[in-house]
């Protein structure tokens, strides 16, 4: 049963790996056997992050909102161990801007960054998934893919999109052997939702709110990625799954 979450011999990329969940991403998938390519903007963080890896790992320091460089960095990624088998996209902007205070340049960059360069770097990468006849993109998704939350507009309707996306993607290329899935994690305390986890009260609502009663700890993602980025999910595409301790089941 091990070899089906193994992933000796695989090449993964990571974007968003300096911190938060997809730090945790990047961890996991090394640990795991693969070779992890790591791309954020902050290369000490980067440089942090290899440091407590095992196994092989390349950094990349990469601003992700610029699309103009997709190309060139999907290049760059596939130099260190060669083309990616697995590519997950954790980097991501919540600008927390009310609905009547939603500038276009937030919009701009929310949608560039959590929907658009999802997309477009999936694109300069799946062509070596196909040939291959194997691959694995995995999205993050979020609460606010169904949920509305206050200060949220631009980011849930990024978050709506990655949904769909997902679903686009899966149907586009599993054929091809590539399967599309998303995650959609709940509260984790992450440099992102650190306005939440800085009010008690909150994130104790938040917590009551899931059937489990607790928020998420980092290493709650470690089974449900591995899951969907090794043999274990053959048969799983176009997915959202929600890693909430059931808050959207309430």
């Amino acid at each position: 049963m091990n070899g089906l979450f193994d992933l000796s011999g695989k090449i993964a990329c990571v974007t968003g790996a300096s911190s938060g969940l997809g730090r945790r991403a990047a961890l996991v998938l090394a640990n795991a056997g693969a070779r992890v390519v790591g791309v954020a903007r902050r290369a000490d963080a980067l440089t942090e992050w290899q440091a407590e890896s095992s196994g092989q790992t390349a950094a990349l320091s990469y601003d992700l909102s610029d699309q103009s460089g997709l190309k060139d960095l999907a290049r760059r990624i596939s130099a260190p161990f060669g083309t990616p088998d697995i590519v997950v996209h954790a980097a991501g902007i919540n600008t927390r801007q009310s609905a009547d205070d939603v500038t276009p340049e937030g919009w701009n960059a929310t949608m560039d960054l959590n929907l658009a360069t999802p997309f477009f770097l999936s694109q300069q990468l799946v062509g070596s998934m196909k040939a291959k006849g194997w691959g694995r993109i995995v999205t993050f998704a979020s609460l606010q893919t169904t949920r509305a939350f206050p200060a949220g507009l631009a980011y849930g309707a990024s978050k709506g999109g990655i949904a769909q996306l997902t679903r686009a993607m899966a149907e586009a290329w599993s054929r091809h052997g590539i399967n599309a899935n998303a995650i959609g994690p709940g509260f984790f305390r992450t440099e992102l939702t650190a306005p939440v986890f800085s009010d008690p009260e909150r994130a104790a609502r938040n917590a009551a709110q899931t059937c489990v009663g607790r928020n998420g700890e980092p290493e709650d993602i470690d089974g449900p990625l591995l899951f969907l980025c090794s043999p274990a999910s053959d048969y799983v595409t176009g997915q959202v799954l929600m890693v909430d301790g059931g808050f959207t089941a309430k």
